[in-house]
């Protein structure tokens, strides 16, 4: 398997249209496909005040975003991000024409948005591949499911705790 490079708005690659690109945030990544001239669609939150991006904490309790075409530069800002086709291996990427169509359709749409069922991720890999897939939401459904069962078990030692005591008096 290749190595899978890093790039920047100062050392931007090589992309291609119809890549998904996976842009590094501090505590996640932002998924955004690119659309050539230095161009990418990608989902920003809805709200009333100034335009907030995805590395702000709106973004996780939004539940409607914009579609919005933006240059590959002015989203990635200081952060880094790879060219991350992932699911090529297991979905057929559409024919490029019908990415570009699709995504060009959804430009300045407001769509939902729901971080684990709807996220930035579904949404580019449904215009990739006619799929909307999203690993970081399997993560992180993963981890809420490991807590729930982690509290529920820590909940019923407290309860058996509890019981045992009441019988010592």
């Amino acid at each position: 398997m290749a190595a899978i490079e890093s790039f920047s708005a100062t050392h931007p690659g090589d992309p291609q249209p119809g890549d998904l690109i996976e842009i590094f945030r501090p505590a996640y990544q932002h998924w955004a496909l690119y659309l050539g001239d230095g161009y990418i669609i990608n989902v920003t939150p809805v709200d009333e005040g100034p335009p907030a991006t995805f590395s702000s904490a709106k973004s996780v309790f939004s539940r409607k975003a914009r579609v919005r075409m933006q240059l590959l530069k002015d989203v990635v800002g200081n952060d880094t991000y790879h060219i991350n086709n992932k699911y090529d291996g297991t979905y057929a990427p559409l024919p490029v024409e019908d990415i570009i169509r699709r995504a060009e359709y959804f430009i300045d749409q407001e769509v939902s948005y729901d971080l684990l069922g709807n996220n930035c991720e579904h949404f580019v890999t449904l215009l990739r591949y006619g799929e909307g897939v999203s690993d970081q939401a399997k993560r992180a459904i993963g981890a809420i499911g490991f807590v729930t069962a982690a509290a529920g078990a820590f909940s019923l030692l407290g309860l058996l705790r509890s019981r045992s005591r009441e019988r010592q008096y």
